[in-house]
């Protein structure tokens, strides 16, 4: 890579914002940045969890340079407003990389807001930067597959607008096997196919024992075992499994079901929690700081993971990565022969139940709580496996070798 080349990385939100795909892109910059790339990152003014924030327009952040449009916020509840949101944000982002890009740059775009890669492909190709697309999920076959009809008539314009996109970059980067199965089917060929999972603060976040996490002493949960989730709740995951199973445990003396985030179903839940009057066995609590992420990862004893099986390949649940730094277990609720739950059954890293299936994830649940020896087991193996394979200096290196060599 010569001197004059530099990185584009486009995605909605970036550092200081702490959702998950805003610190895997702040770290993928940082890195690339510390290793002498000349970085700079598109992104969107907002904060994910702030709707009234307006960050700086242009700004340097540890070496990185980042130029900020202003965008509309009227999408979260109403495919309408989230359509208009996504149109802003194509035009401002398009107007950002072509003033910055020059020939032989590389625009990585990742896939927030959905189709981004369909409305900046032009603009690459029109200024000889090389794109790469990062693809945390494949739309619209996402939207589909969570039934939103109103996109069908639609459907066939949008896969060839986004076909396109992958078929102009030089590396689409698929965050998971199944999900390079996909691409592969679409006909893309192998050598524009990168595989390179998503990853966590491993050197953060580590295994901590019950009796050394403050913060179990803070929420008073010193003796109780803690069935955990962390992060955003939406519409691909599921929550009813979980709920009915909370059902069939009902005076199951010392035992909560925590959940540390939001999300559009994060409040359903909540709801009908209250409204099975199950109050007693929940607890909820926002996102937490960045700085004590360790903490409450490693809070629970064992965490739960939902996917719904239409999703398999379209999306991989990133939240295990985490869980897994934190030397915890997972219970995987959704397609049993799914790529995550077939990572957890080859590594003994936790437990696998179909969606649906309340009965048999109550029982998890018991044999888990009732063999502290087996949850500590599955925990160290999910971390051992993390270490191993997934660890984040292994991505880092491999998106850096990928910068290089296209």
């Amino acid at each position: 890579m010569t001197a004059a080349q530099s990185v584009i990385f486009v995605n909605r939100f970036f550092a200081p914002d702490q959702s998950a795909t805003s610190r895997m892109l702040s770290d993928l910059a940082f890195h690339l940045a510390g290793r002498g790339m000349n970085v700079s990152v598109v992104a969107s003014r907002g904060l994910y969890d702030d709707p009234d924030a307006r960050l700086a327009p242009v700004e340097t952040i540890r070496g990185v340079a980042v130029h900020r449009t202003c965008a509309p916020r009227f999408g979260r509840h109403s495919l309408p407003g989230r359509a208009f949101d996504c149109l802003a944000m194509y035009r401002s982002f398009a107007a950002a990389v072509a003033r910055l890009a020059r020939p032989g740059d590389h625009v990585v775009v990742k896939t927030d807001p959905p189709m981004l890669s369909a409305a900046l492909a032009p603009v690459a190709r029109a200024r000889g930067a090389r794109l790469v697309n990062w693809l945390q999920d494949l739309y619209p076959e996402v939207a589909l597959g969570l039934g939103m009809r109103a996109l069908s008539p639609a459907a066939p314009l949008l896969r060839a607008a986004r076909d396109h996109s992958l078929a102009c970059a030089v590396r689409n980067v698929a965050i998971g096997e199944r999900m390079g199965a996909r691409l592969r089917a679409l006909g893309l060929a192998e050598e524009r196919i990168e595989i390179i999972p998503n990853w966590c603060d491993d050197e953060a976040i580590t295994p901590r024992a019950r009796r050394d996490n403050p913060l179990r002493r803070a929420w008073g949960l010193a003796d109780t075992f803690v069935v955990g989730y962390s992060g955003n709740l939406g519409r691909a995951h599921d929550y009813l499994t979980v709920l009915d199973a909370a059902e069939r445990l009902r005076g199951e003396a010392d035992l909560l079901f925590l959940l540390i985030g939001g999300g559009r179903l994060a409040r359903d839940l909540e709801a009908e929690v209250a409204a099975r009057g199950l109050g007693a066995m929940f607890m909820f609590r926002p996102y937490q700081d960045e700085a004590l992420l360790p903490m409450s990862l490693a809070l629970p004893d064992i965490h739960w993971i939902s996917l719904r099986p239409a999703m398999e390949g379209l999306i991989v649940p990133s939240k295990f990565y985490g869980v897994a730094a934190a030397g915890r277990g997972v219970i995987a609720i959704g397609d049993p022969q799914g790529e995550l739950a077939s990572l957890i059954a080859e590594n003994d890293c936790g437990a696998v139940v179909a969606e649906g299936d309340d009965r048999r994830l109550a029982e998890a649940i018991l044999e888990y709580k009732r063999d502290a020896a087996r949850a500590e087991r599955i925990g160290a193996n999910a971390r051992k496996l993390l270490d191993s394979r997934l660890a984040r200096r292994y991505a880092l290196d491999r998106w850096e070798l990928l910068i290089q060599d296209t």
